[in-house]
């Protein structure tokens, strides 16, 4: 054979194995992508299943505690929408053949028990306490699921769980973590589950408002809003500059520091301060709660913000932030809102943010109150005991502001509960059930 024939036998040779080299590298790479696509899909659904399990769990307590047809009939809509949503995710999880028929069943009976009270309660009855025992027990069996899910999440980011093989058909490693772990307790728990007999957490958009606070307001200079970022953050000129501009409803100015951990927003009208932000690591827990809330209250009163009073706080990575919201004639009106981080190693202010209140500070004319506070205390739910009660500007769905009365109340389990009923129409508005620890106290 000749030298030249066997070059070329050699060359086709090591091309076919290069070609079926890269063709194999191909079809793994093919694979690999098809097997993190598709757990990428299990992700999604698992969760959409929690937040979906989250908000079934939060939504029915909100219901123990409803007075109102109203309420009722808002709550029931929202759970019959997330137990559908719920339903969908579970559908798309690779439970295989498992037997999850309670977790069906809750999550069907659930929207249809509460669109029958919420019906009930509209035509002009009361639900009894059997029918609050089995509400009650429906929050009991939300609570597990809930659960359930939290603790399959952290199987799966533990490793313990890969999704793309957990529950296929070729599986022969029944010893090995599945997705249905997540609902054995809840599918095994069923024993005292009720035989229902039935007929069938402020706005997120209120920055998304034109700024009332800007109207009218006179443009200022670039230098102006230097100083009063200096002012704002408590530093000297020199030791921040202009790193840039925000556009947006609020256009600002945009001031840093040479280190880049520190910033602070100026509203080019009128020069108000949007925030500022200092980022550093705070690794002790060295002052008092009572400090750190005192450090918060003498910066709003250095910058000259008046009549804010504090609501809530929380004390998070060594950091506590609290909210203020703006009081006119012991009018309380969420919607002013004022937040300031503290750092709990020396007291010292690690933001502020003025943009909730930017956008919706104004002297109200705010009008009277049309129905009687003790007429509409008559709806709070029976499940409540009232503690306080005043009144309070909150936002809606829309851009309106709402004049309600506002009832501080607590619930048979030592849950305390704010609920929100119109001051003109007596209608209940909003339910917030406070989740209060050492580190503070949250809404939902």
């Amino acid at each position: 054979m000749r030298k030249r024939t066997l070059i070329r036998i050699f060359s086709l040779t090591a091309a076919a194995a290069v070609v079926m080299a890269v063709n194999g590298l191909i079809l793994s790479r093919r694979s690999a992508q098809a097997s993190l696509s598709l757990q990428n899909s299990y992700l999604r659904a698992l969760e959409e299943l929690s937040t979906a399990a989250d908000n079934i769990s939060n939504t029915l307590q909100k219901e123990l505690y409803a007075g109102t047809a109203d309420m009722h009939q808002q709550l029931s809509q929202q759970l019959w929408r997330d137990s559908s949503a719920a339903k969908a995710a579970l559908a798309q999880l690779p439970v295989g053949s498992a037997e999850l028929s309670n977790t069906y069943k809750f999550l069907s009976q659930v929207g249809n028990y509460s669109l029958a009270m919420s019906e009930k309660v509209r035509e002009g009855g009361a639900i009894s306490d059997e029918e609050y025992d089995n509400l009650s027990a429906l929050y009991d069996y939300s609570r597990k699921l809930r659960d359930g899910m939290w603790s399959l999440e952290n199987s799966i980011s533990g490793g313990e769980i890969d999704l793309s093989e957990a529950l296929s058909e070729q599986d022969d490693d029944l010893d090995s973590p599945t997705v249905t772990d997540g609902f054995t307790d809840f599918e095994e728990g069923f024993d005292s589950y009720p035989t229902l007999i039935y007929d069938g957490p402020f706005s997120d958009h209120i920055l998304e408002k034109r700024p009332l606070m800007l109207e009218n307001e006179s443009e200022i200079s670039r230098e102006m809003a230097h100083e009063r970022a200096g002012f704002a953050m408590g530093v000297d000129l020199g030791d921040i500059e202009l790193i840039g501009e925000e556009d947006g409803k609020m256009p600002s100015y945009l001031f840093g520091d040479e280190a880049g951990t520190a910033t602070c927003s100026i509203t080019k009208q009128g020069g108000y301060i949007s925030y500022f932000l200092k980022s550093r690591q705070v690794m002790t827990n060295s002052i008092s709660d009572e400090d750190a809330l005192a450090a918060a209250d003498k910066l709003l009163e250095d910058r000259g913000f008046t009549s804010m009073r504090r609501t809530y706080y929380e004390n998070t990575a060594n950091i506590m932030t609290v909210n203020y919201a703006y009081y006119q004639n012991d009018i309380c009106c969420y919607t002013d809102l004022i937040k300031v981080s503290v750092a709990m190693d020396n007291g010292e202010v690690l933001g502020l943010d003025c943009r909730g209140y930017l956008v919706n500070h104004t002297r109200r004319q705010l009008p009277k109150s049309k129905k009687s506070v003790l007429d509409v205390q008559q709806q709070l739910s029976p499940k409540l005991r009232m503690l306080s009660r005043g009144l309070a500007v909150i936002p809606s769905d829309s851009e309106e502001e709402l004049l309600c009365y506002e009832f501080k109340c607590e619930a048979p389990d030592g849950t305390h509960v704010i609920v929100y009923f119109n001051a003109l129409t007596g209608k209940e508005e909003q339910i917030l059930i406070l989740f209060e620890s050492e580190s503070g106290t949250l809404t939902m």
